[in-house]
């Protein structure tokens, strides 16, 4: 039996990836707004009902941490309320749902990476509404996979790793956070990691996503400060010629006031997703090398 499988937020720099590497595995439909809209019960209750997948790879979000402190409602109708439907309707069909998460559920005091074990404390409205689609999934069907990530980038789309190499062509000093420590995610580590799992179910993918249902942390191996990843990504620009900057010095988070309060260390613990799926996570260093050399190629 051919698996079907709906991808929705295919434009986005984690639904790009996941588009490339998903639909080797079966009859793939990838979409996005506006043909899902995860703010509207109805247009999603309608796709899913329609398009009858066995399982649904979610890779959309309210991401503008920010913004989400001014639009808390749409934010949680897109992180929460719309993942509520989406599993219910999953479930009812008894289909898999695969869906992300954020180390921002966490508000950053331990000291030490988190596992899954550990109680989330979100700081923002945006922590609190992935929080809140967490527990939607779990609370309403037994077929998931919950992949918490962080600091996820992509060159095809704006991040952070675009930002850096454009203020580096547009200021001689740049001053970065270096309080902040997490895990650089390549969207291109998540893709693969997702398309190799759902391949260990071989015949039976939902029965094993079933068998295996939880939380994980899934990103790339290591951490650091943005300060620290700043400057690896300086380090590797291919077109250093184009650069105006000086110079790189580190700063603290309340020297750049902003609507959200972030995790100071979100680092995840990545043990149980690698012992459960025997899959090796890259180290953050690899991953940036090869996302910009390949993007400059």
């Amino acid at each position: 039996m051919t698996i079907k499988i709906l991808l929705l937020g295919n434009t986005g720099q984690l639904g790009w990836e996941l588009n490339r590497t998903l639909f080797t595995l079966g009859e793939l439909t990838a979409l996005d707004y506006p043909q899902i809209n995860m703010a509207d019960p109805e247009n999603i209750r309608a796709l899913v009902r329609r398009m009858r997948p066995n399982i649904v790879v979610n890779a959309t979000a309210y991401t503008n941490v920010d913004q989400a402190e001014i639009e808390p409602n749409l934010a949680y109708a897109i992180n929460a309320a719309g993942v509520e439907v989406l599993a219910l309707e999953t479930a009812e069909l008894g289909s898999a749902l695969i869906h992300y998460s954020t180390d921002y559920v966490f508000d950053g005091q331990k000291g030490t990476p988190y596992t899954e074990d550990d109680l989330p404390s979100p700081l923002n409205v945006y922590g609190k509404t992935k929080l809140a689609g967490e527990n939607k999934v779990k609370d309403c069907t037994e077929i998931y996979l919950v992949f918490r990530t962080s600091w996820v980038y992509s060159l095809r789309r704006p991040s952070f790793v675009t930002k850096v190499l454009q203020w580096a062509r547009e200021q001689e000093t740049l001053r970065i956070v270096d309080d902040q420590i997490s895990s650089p995610t390549w969207a291109r580590t998540l893709a693969e990691a997702t398309a190799q799992i759902i391949a260990q179910g071989q015949s039976d993918p939902v029965g094993y996503i079933q068998e295996k249902q939880g939380v994980y942390h899934l990103t790339d191996r290591g951490g650091c400060s943005r300060y620290e990843w700043a400057k690896a990504i300086l380090k590797l620009d291919p077109k250093k010629e184009e650069q105006i900057v000086k110079e790189i010095l580190p700063a603290k988070s309340v020297e750049f006031p902003s609507l959200a309060h972030r995790p100071l260390n979100s680092e995840l613990d990545l043990s149980k997703v690698q012992e459960k799926f025997h899959i090796h996570l890259p180290a953050w260093q690899t991953s940036i090398h090869l996302a910009i050399n390949r993007f400059s190629t």
